[in-house]
């Protein structure tokens, strides 16, 4: 337990931070998933509104640093490839 109030105060902030990304990372890996298992379906519209949703939520992670920005653009590289070899 911190004896300085200063450091009490940052960890409080800490603990709020750490709980805030958790659910946000948390909140991308379940987009990710609905986007693989719509992908799984072979169900062409909804992969691609899947595919949408799944983008914006990586670029929204790598703009908050939950993810790297390199790790955001291979993420998005790999969906789309999964989704031009439905097509095929």
């Amino acid at each position: 337990m911190p004896n300085i109030k200063s450091s009490a105060k940052r960890d409080q902030l800490s603990k709020a931070a750490y709980a805030r990304n958790k659910a946000e990372r948390t909140a991308l890996k379940t987009t990710l998933k609905k986007f693989d298992a719509a992908v799984a379906e072979g169900n062409k519209e909804t992969a691609v509104s899947a595919y949408k949703v799944a983008a914006k939520a990586v670029d929204k992670a790598a703009c908050k640093r939950l993810i790297h920005k390199n790790k955001a653009a291979n993420k998005k590289s790999q969906m789309a490839s999964k989704l031009n070899a439905m097509a095929e």
